[in-house]
């Protein structure tokens, strides 16, 4: 434990209301006498210690001019560091260099290609965690992972120690289910149309979901378009109770927390190695409870895995690392040639859901079948269903119209949103410059296109598509709208839309 440094002068706590994202970050004016006398630098890392606790907390450095911001005899603190501090404004804290983390000698040993231990991981980990590690030296880490690569051991010791530095779920039955796919693939909300069939049939499938990063949606904004996703422990448990499901978001549970951490850096640098991949899911599932878990892999040209043998790689490491972690684990490779139905943002995918689960002859085939073989697997978790038997038992149960009294009933006891669904009122229609037939759409492309116009922050955000591949077109016909809710957003969507064309299409051009 660092010593309180009493020989150096104190300074008064400022919140500075800033979110830094997952990074404690500090403030200190220039003429500051401590920033003066003691040489501390821009992004270097400072240890504050608080007067009654010689418990530092660290965090990184930033420097200001502007009284506004931190005067001279005071600290700023940004949102996260404030509150993990956990001491009022005005409060007197004194600071020091921090030491550098041992830790980082075993990530510079990976960056050179060595082999870590689980004991190397457990300690990089719990070190990020405890917020030792700036975003930089986290970039190292990350980096040295993917370039010189981690074998299945790695992978393992690395999801073990995701895992054992935070908390663990258990629903006290001897199994709990759960499903995840890898992402990339616009519109593919089947999570909210397996977990009401899966429920219905009276299996238990507490499912915890992410928010969207880089995505248009994630299952949890497009779950808070109907109910509140946001709850503690002791709610989740009665929902579970009641219903044997729930869909929420899981960024409230401290369930492999550095898993937050390591994402936040991952995806500025759009850096997504499968070692990284498979420990970040697996960490996830494990911390939350489950004991069986169905992985969905799209495989396409513009998927996160492009073909059949990166699938099948990815898959291995998968079904290595859960079977040693205790997981009966299942991984379908399925379709990700295009986005799955034709909603693309938040209240876009709610009411394709709402139309699949409404048994409504308009709602998209291709995401109500996807839901129904992944859920059929599922189901056929279930030791008293014969394999083969699970796709039928949850299409009866979605004809039946039992999941959408299942979702309903999730729904209330989650808390019904009250705010009706309400699209984007700036819409444009993107046409085609040629007649013949959809080849290929961009998944990347078209993703991009719905973040621009505002998805996931504006859940009437995002894009409509018209056409999908192998159907015919028409010069001058419409194949997707942009919904958005701001000029600037809408604008931003327009022009990504006419640079860099998200539909490929073929065939004889009538009017050439």
């Amino acid at each position: 434990m660092s010593q309180t440094p009493i020989h150096m002068p104190s300074l008064k706590l400022r919140r500075v209301a800033i979110d830094t994202y997952k990074e404690n970050v500090a403030y200190l004016h220039r003429e500051c006498p401590i920033y003066r006398s003691e040489g501390f630098q821009a992004l270097s890392k400072i240890e504050i210690h608080k007067v009654s606790d010689g418990t530092p907390v660290i965090a990184v450095l930033n420097v200001v001019d502007d009284d506004n911001i931190t005067a001279p005899d005071q600290l700023g603190l940004s949102e996260q560091v404030y509150d993990q501090l956990g001491v009022p404004e005005g409060t007197e804290v004194f600071i020091s260099h921090a030491t550098p983390p041992p830790s980082l000698k075993s990530v510079h040993l990976k960056i050179t290609g060595e082999r870590l231990s689980y004991e190397d991981y457990l300690n990089i980990i719990q070190d990020i965690v405890n917020n030792r590690y700036s975003k930089i030296e986290i970039a190292e880490f990350l980096v040295g992972c993917a370039e010189t690569g981690m074998e299945r051991e790695e992978v393992l010791n690395l999801t073990r120690a995701m895992v054992d530095t935070g908390d663990r779920f258990n629903w006290g039955e001897h199994q709990v289910s759960d499903k995840h796919c890898i992402g990339g693939i616009p519109g593919n909300r089947t999570t909210m149309l397996i977990v009401p069939i899966v429920a219905a049939h009276g299996m238990l499938m507490p499912k915890t979901s992410s928010r969207a990063i880089t995505s248009p949606a994630g299952t949890a904004d497009t779950m808070e378009v109907l109910a509140y996703v946001d709850h503690s422990q002791e709610i989740l448990r009665e929902i579970l109770q009641k219903e044997r499901a729930f869909i929420v978001w899981g960024g409230t549970a401290r369930l492999a927390p550095a898993d937050d951490i390591l994402i936040a850096v991952e995806r500025p640098l759009s850096m997504d190695s499968p070692g990284q991949m498979v420990a970040s899911i697996l960490s996830k599932k494990v911390a939350a409870g489950a004991t069986h878990l169905l992985i969905d892999i799209p495989v396409g040209e513009t998927a996160k895995v492009r073909n059949s043998s990166e699938g099948q790689k990815l898959r291995k490491i998968f079904e290595y690392v859960g079977d040693k972690m205790g997981l009966h684990i299942e991984v379908m490779l399925t379709d990700g040639s295009q986005p799955i139905g034709n909603g693309i943002g938040p209240i876009l995918e709610t009411i394709e859901i709402m139309k699949v689960l409404e048994n409504d002859p308009h709602a998209p085939l291709e995401l109500r079948e996807k839901a129904l073989q992944l859920a059929g697997r599922i189901i056929e978790f279930d030791l008293d269903v014969r394999g083969g038997q699970g796709y039928l038992i949850a299409r009866d149960i979605l004809e039946s119209g039992r999941a959408l009294a299942k979702m309903n009933a999730i729904i209330d006891a989650q808390g019904r949103n009250p705010e009706p669904l309400k699209l984007g009122t700036l819409q444009h229609e993107v046409l085609a410059s040629r007649s013949g037939i959809v080849e290929a759409i961009d998944n990347l492309k078209i993703a991009s296109i719905a973040r621009l116009a505002g998805a996931p922050m504006d859940k009437g955000a995002g894009a409509y598509l018209h056409k999908k591949v192998g159907d015919k077109v028409k010069k001058g016909e419409a194949l997707f709208t942009i919904y958005a809710e701001f000029n600037a957003d809408f604008n931003f969507a327009i022009t990504a839309s006419e640079k860099e064309p998200c539909y490929t299409i073929e065939g004889k051009d009538n009017n050439e």
